[in-house]
């Protein structure tokens, strides 16, 4: 069975060909605002599975992977910044706090209609940063297409003092290990 990835990001791209199977990329078409009175986690998880089931008419008979993140600080979410101004408000914010990094994820048979849904929570506490030190780390890594302004694969870990969770993977946007098990659940063995 065909194995697709129904997504625009190059850090989820990257994080699947660690598993070292061929698949395809799908850039699924989805309205990422949040509906009224909608929970983070439930944000994450509608989304990663709209991504997913767009794909199921152009992949018929495929395994359809969706995912999709949303920061929550103090119960507000933090989407992509898309702006170095909102990138700055969003890390003055979170200095010296936790925010909860919701990754969901979606594996969706096109084939057989059936529906898996994964929701990977991962805590990072950041560092009581200056205004100088959000400034140099937005201009030197501009993590602008990031939930909540943090690339922890890059230099944004210097903006972390903890992080907490069962896959690291989860905070750059796709669970692999949820994913394996996913997977296997399909009969579609990884290794």
């Amino acid at each position: 069975m065909q194995l697709i990835l129904a997504s625009t990001s190059p850090y989820r791209r990257e994080l699947l060909e660690r598993l070292k199977i061929p698949f395809t990329v799908f850039a699924p078409e989805v309205d990422e605002t949040p509906l009224p009175d909608e929970s983070p986690e439930q944000t994450a998880t509608r989304l990663a599975e709209a991504k997913a089931r767009i794909g199921a008419a152009r992949f018929p008979e495929a395994l359809i992977i969706g995912s999709d993140q949303v920061a929550t600080l103090d119960g507000m979410q933090l989407g992509k910044p898309h702006t170095h101004e909102n990138a700055t408000r969003q890390l003055r914010m979170m200095r010296g706090k936790s925010v909860v990094f919701n990754t969901a994820l979606c594996l969706y048979n096109s084939q057989s209609c059936c529906v898996q849904n994964r929701l990977i929570p991962f805590t990072v506490s950041f560092r009581d940063l200056s205004d100088a030190q959000i400034e140099h780390y937005l201009l030197k890594e501009q993590p602008y297409n990031c939930a909540g302004s943090a690339k922890s694969e890059g230099l944004g870990i210097a903006l972390i003092a903890r992080m907490e969770g069962d896959d690291p993977n989860a905070l750059i946007g796709l669970p692999l290990i949820a994913l394996i098990d996913m997977l296997q659940n399909e009969g579609f063995a990884v290794i």
